[in-house]
């Protein structure tokens, strides 16, 4: 289930394009809850893991994309996230990129469906699909083989980071991938 803050008086911001902040080493969330706090809309897509110490078993929700936060901002409003503590730059730093709207879109479909979600390595190469039926028709991504089984895996091309959701070959077919520059995206 995705962690997502909306302003301080509970409004969402319309405006601005999404963009992703690398943050320091295990701060995703406070910076996501600072962020909030300024009046920014702010994504943090998470998944349930369950991590085993030597007396105990402990599930802990863990960021999908370790070390980013996704932001919503208007250009002339993102110094004010960059400032905040814990942020160290915008996605690439020297000239922040806009994240396509459908590539969120995306996230937030499969971060909130509860299904088996997990981080996965970032892949350029496989069928792009897009699923036919069910709870997330019309999600288009890679699909891969994994353990006799298939996964749909989608790719913030900025970050170089995916994540998979297990699916059913059967519910996708092959789609026409999308023929969009992250540099060439303007919202």
């Amino acid at each position: 289930m995705p962690i997502a803050f909306q302003n301080a008086d509970g409004a969402v911001n319309p405006g601005g394009c999404w963009y992703a902040l690398y943050t320091r080493h295990q701060h995703e969330k406070t910076v996501a809850g600072m962020l909030a706090g300024k009046g920014f809309e702010v994504f943090l897509p998470v998944y349930a893991a369950v991590h085993r110490w030597q007396d105990r078993l402990k599930r802990l929700t863990l960021p999908l994309f370790p070390g980013y936060v996704f932001l919503r901002s208007a250009a002339e409003r993102r110094i004010h996230a960059r400032v905040t503590p814990g942020v160290i730059h915008f996605v690439p730093a020297d000239r922040p990129i806009p994240i396509a709207e459908a590539e969120i879109d995306s996230l937030r479909q499969i971060a909130t469906n509860r299904s088996s979600v997990h981080p996965h390595p970032f892949l350029k190469a496989g069928d792009w699909v897009r699923v036919k039926r069910g709870l997330l028709e019309g999600v288009e991504g890679i699909l891969t083989h994994w353990k006799g089984g298939y996964r749909l895996v989608l790719s913030v091309d900025l970050l170089q980071q995916s994540a998979a959701i297990e699916i059913d070959a059967s519910i996708v077919e092959r789609a026409r991938r999308p023929q969009r520059e992250s540099t060439s995206y303007v919202c």
